[in-house]
């Protein structure tokens, strides 16, 4: 048996799985609300208590939304401290591994199914080649993957907390406002969920709006988006545009710092429900228009990752490795 989990700082996925020839082989998995609990372990009892059995694994591999140093992780969007020696304890298991959250994704890359990905543009892959993969949601990740041996090998970064590149004027005019308001403008306050309400603010001119009013802050990005893909708005399109623009020139700028000819890949929880403004041509431009590297990027498969638990997918192959 086969522990995965993906703790984020919204939900937390768990899962348990068989080993499998080509894939790990999921058998049972629950959702849970992250800040509904005080610690990690909460959510292991909570899950022991649906699953109506204590946990007995062989391995548990948790990808977690923050840095991994020695093992150890403090979960950027909540505070929490999470570490293997402690989840090894109270799950009485020794093979236990914490991996950065967009690792875990990018171990998911090589064994997603065709109906799991949605192609933005086909490109000309290299089967040599490296890949990337890039996930808003309540924070923005990127990981690289790098070919070695002839197998695509997940590196993590923090590169969501990076300086964000303003490319046109009204990018400038987000990036003034985000420097008053945090400091510096880091990529995540623009590509995530969060940055989709700043966007929000800059195109109201900081005046409220519908999808802002009456709606738990949670649920503020969702109500943002679907206002604009229904054009109830003009603001809110023009704040979904923007968003959109900025996350295929960053998705850009991944490909190319990565060299990613295998391909990038664009997960996370809200590219699948923004899927119609991500194939209208402006995510694809801006992630084209990279002279003197044009040429380059335009030969990248880029593809949406439409599996909702690719992430827990990607902590069960490095569960069943450990193994």
């Amino acid at each position: 048996m086969l522990l995965a989990g993906d703790l984020g700082g919204t939900k937390t996925l768990l899962g348990l799985f068989e080993r499998g020839e080509r894939r790990p082989r999921p058998l049972v998995s629950r959702v849970y609300p992250t800040q509904g609990f005080d610690r990690f372990s909460a959510i292991l009892e909570a899950f022991a208590h649906d699953v109506g059995e204590r946990l007995v694994v062989e391995a548990a591999a948790i990808g977690v939304a923050g840095p991994i140093v020695d093992q150890h992780a403090r979960v950027t969007n909540i505070g929490w401290e999470v570490s293997a020696s402690e989840i090894g304890a109270h799950l009485n298991a020794k093979r236990v591994a914490l991996l950065n959250d967009l690792e875990a994704m990018a171990n998911s890359v090589a064994f997603l199914d065709g109906d799991e990905i949605v192609a933005l543009q086909r490109g000309e892959p290299k089967a040599s080649g490296n890949a990337a993969v890039i996930a808003a949601g309540t924070g923005l990740g990127q990981a690289y993957l790098h070919r070695v041996k002839g197998r695509l090998v997940p590196v993590p970064s923090e590169a969501g907390h990076a300086d964000f590149a303003a490319r046109t004027d009204r990018e400038f005019e987000l990036v003034r406002m985000l420097r008053e308001m945090y400091g510096r403008a880091e990529v995540e306050q623009v590509l995530s969920g969060p940055g989709l309400v700043n966007i929000h603010r800059l195109t109201h001119a900081g005046k409220s709006c519908a999808p802002a009013e009456g709606v738990e802050s949670a649920e503020t990005p969702a109500a943002i988006s679907e206002r604009a893909l229904a054009r109830q708005c003009r603001q809110c399109e023009e704040a979904l545009e923007i968003f959109v623009e900025a996350y295929g020139a960053e998705a850009g700028n991944l490909g190319l710092r990565g060299v990613a000819t295998a391909g990038v890949f664009v997960g996370g929880g809200i590219a699948p429900k923004i899927l119609p403004a991500l194939q209208n041509g402006r995510f694809m431009h801006a992630f084209r228009a990279k002279a003197p590297m044009a040429d380059l990027v335009a030969a990248m498969p880029v593809s949406v990752i439409v599996k909702e638990d690719a992430g827990l997918l990607g902590a069960a192959v490095a569960a069943q490795e450990l193994a």
